[in-house]
């Protein structure tokens, strides 16, 4: 024993250790700085030193009227931002004659009826921010840290900005137990059981975010609703949140269980048109008006896989939306409509139900009633056409419902920027009118004079520190946002904005990163749903691929009621011919949709069922079409590994790290995508995989095998 403690005393083994602890410690990633918790508003030091003196010339003393609860965030705002971006203390004063930052409500200056807009204007080296209202000088002032962040000149300021879309909001699908359904990032934000007296710092840092891009709405509820949300205990708790939301422009809006009169108080119906049914809402407003005088409104998912409506009383969805609207519009309040319905019962195909069972309804609803529709016909599919909805209801509000969260998109450990598709959607031209008449101008009223215009998105929120479980996620919350305020910016725009402001302001990382993030989607929809393939996942949990599921249920949940591979071909024949889905488009769709010679290449088995040998645009056979696309997708997220490692000393090391992670798990599951789905639809097409391509390592036995019961965000 005391040759043994002499041994270790003898610094042998304080070398062991040391050569031990330097190992450990390069295997281990560097977790310091960043984390992704600051979002877009991280405020750091403006590099550039003229433009920081001239950023310093221009802000250094500020007015501003603090009266109000939003002008004290205003304040809140400045105090955080401009102290970190210039490296100085800045001063407030109360005497306008001493500013150099002017932020002062303006009521003559008319930029937009719904008095949210504002205009920056640098005049003598004097800047203003001007609005009609305290929120509208809030827009304007993240406007112009937006500007200092992406580091633009202040000189010659002349901005005028209004909000295109009046309602612009994340919905979410959060449960009261905290469980998110379709959520990627942890638990819900939002903590129910400590609601309404314990208000986490993290409700306001969500407050600040969401203000930041311009977004005035909030659905903090899942659209599977539980009737407990309009309760009076559960009704504090809201009113706690729409407090806190308040300064910041956002008003909250609830989910709800159309069958709460018969849950809550036991009424024998909730047919919308019982008088009793109809008093029983008209009080529940009341009552939430009481509580939270700014009180949104109701979104309502109604008769749509298993949830209550009018339909169950053999009532259409217009009688029962126009029942809460007319209980709401005393006070203000609107009525967001899901559209996405599909019965048990149906003798219509998957994709055309919608628009069969709310086309006859055109012009019924309420002027506070807008039917929410989903981007693309069938359920947030990696690609989509867009929904025929859009353009075949002229006297209706059409709301977008857009899928931030990632349930068909690789969840959050795969990157995909979805301002490509956001965009895509938007301006997709629906030919329903003149020339131009673009799903963008549908939803934006501009079509048709709606007098409420509405865009939301499912939202990828969730108690992980960097919010949406993946940094890239967070670009996806960011561009919902700023293409409801404008869709008529560039997805390449935005992306840029998002980057200066997250990750670096190194031109040439930044080029690399945003053309990284521009290709994002199509690389997944390769690997994923080319060709215009989809609904191609593994059951329940969406995890992964399973095109061979044929055992649900109900026919049209199985992958096979989708593609149709058989020996003869592949794809689902929606032509005229077919179910007739291109009947639901205009004219000029129906001539491109009708044909394969003239459907894009990017939506052809969506609208047709064809030989594994058709002859392709590229002078390819079909098979080997499909094949390039899937190793072609696989083979860019390796491309895009590759750049993201070479950005190493770029970015910080937490924020670098979290995003290697996640694509390490992207090249593997890019890959399994790849080789699950090929194996499977080769036994169908009896034909083999190219030489030159990468064989698969698993049997298809074995990808079949693959079990997932704990994947996260099950319904």
């Amino acid at each position: 024993m005391k040759q043994s403690f002499s041994f270790f005393r003898s610094g042998v083994f304080a070398v062991i250790i040391s050569l031990f602890m330097q190992q450990a410690q390069a295997n281990l990633a560097d977790f310091q700085g960043e984390d992704g918790y600051r979002l877009w508003l991280k405020y750091e030091l403006v590099d550039n030193v003229q433009l920081r003196a001239n950023y310093t010339k221009h802000l250094s003393t500020v007015y501003l009227d603090t009266s109000s609860g939003t002008g004290k965030v205003i304040q809140q705002e400045l105090q955080l931002a401009l102290p970190a971006l210039l490296g100085t203390e800045v001063r407030f004063t109360a005497k306008r004659s001493q500013a150099s930052l002017v932020i002062a409500l303006t009521p003559t200056l008319k930029v937009d009826p719904l008095n949210e807009g504002f205009a920056i204007k640098t005049q003598q080296g004097l800047i203003r921010i001007s609005a009609e209202n305290p929120v509208g000088l809030l827009y304007g002032t993240f406007h112009l840290l937006r500007l200092m962040q992406t580091e633009q000149s202040l000189a010659k300021l002349d901005v005028e900005q209004s909000p295109k879309i009046q309602l612009r909001m994340l919905n979410h699908w959060d449960d009261l137990d905290r469980h998110t359904e379709r959520g990627f990032a942890g638990e819900s934000i939002f903590d129910w059981h400590k609601l309404p007296d314990y208000k986490e710092q993290r409700y306001y840092d969500y407050a600040r975010a969401n203000a930041s891009i311009g977004i005035n709405g909030v659905v903090p509820i899942n659209v599977n609703s539980n009737a407990l949300i309009l309760s009076p205990a559960y009704l504090h708790k809201v009113q706690a949140l729409a407090d806190i939301f308040r300064p910041y422009g956002i008003k909250v809006y609830l989910s709800i269980k159309f069958s709460s009169p018969q849950q809550l108080d036991g009424l024998p119906t909730s047919d919308p048109l019982d008088p009793d049914v109809q008093l029983w809402w008209q009080n529940k407003a009341a009552e939430i008006y009481q509580l939270i005088p700014d009180f949104g409104g109701f979104l309502v998912k109604a008769n749509s896989e298993g949830q209550p409506g009018p339909g169950d009383y053999g009532r259409t969805h217009d009688l029962g939306a126009n029942m809460l609207a007319k209980a709401l519009k005393p006070y203000g309040g609107n009525v967001l409509w899901r559209a996405f319905v599909y019965a048990h019962d149906s003798e219509y195909e998957r994709s055309l139900q919608a628009y069969s069972e709310f086309v006859p309804l055109d012009g019924k609803f309420d002027s506070n009633v807008s039917v929410q529709v989903k981007n693309g016909p069938i359920d947030f599919q990696p690609r989509e056409p867009f929904s025929p909805l859009f353009g075949a209801m002229p006297k209706t509000s059409l709301a977008m419902e857009f899928q931030v969260t990632q349930e068909y998109l690789g969840f959050s450990t795969h990157l995909a920027y979805l301002g490509t598709m956001y965009k895509e959607v938007l301006d997709a031209d629906t030919h329903t009118q003149d020339k131009g008449s673009t799903v963008a101008k549908v939803i934006d009223g501009s079509l048709s004079k709606a007098p409420l215009t509405v865009m939301a998105g499912v939202a990828n929120i969730g108690t992980d520190r960097n919010w949406t479980g993946h940094i890239f996620g967070q670009a996806n919350w960011y561009v919902l946002g700023r293409l409801a305020w404008d869709h008529n910016l560039g997805a390449e725009q935005i992306a840029q904005e998002w980057v200066a402001m997250t990750l670096t302001h190194d031109a040439k990382a930044s080029e690399k990163i945003v053309a990284l993030m521009m290709r994002s989607r199509e690389n997944i929809v390769n690997y994923m749903t080319p060709l215009g393939l989809h609904h191609l996942m593994d059951t329940g949990h969406h995890y992964g691929p399973g095109p061979w599921v044929d055992n649900l249920g109900r026919a049209d949940w199985n992958p096979t009621y989708y593609h149709r591979a058989d020996e003869n071909g592949i794809g689902l024949d929606r032509t005229s011919k077919g179910t007739n889905a291109v009947s639901q488009y205009a004219p000029y769709w129906q001539a491109i949709f009708n044909d394969p010679q003239k459907t894009p290449d990017n939506l052809l088995l969506w609208f047709h069922h064809l030989p594994w040998d058709y002859k392709m645009r590229s002078g390819k056979t079909l098979w080997l079409e499909l094949v390039e696309h899937y190793y072609s997708g696989a083979a860019a997220v390796e491309a895009m590994q590759n750049q993201w490692l070479a950005l190493k000393n770029k970015i910080e090391p937490n924020q670098f790290n979290q995003v290697r992670m996640a694509l390490a798990i992207q090249v593997k599951e890019a890959k399994w995508w790849r080789d699950a789905c090929i194996l499977y639809f080769q036994t169908y097409s009896k034909l083999p995989i190219p030489k030159g391509f990468e064989q698969p390592k698993h049997s298809l036995e074995y990808y079949q095998s693959l079990t997932f019961p704990y994947a996260p965000g099950q319904g």
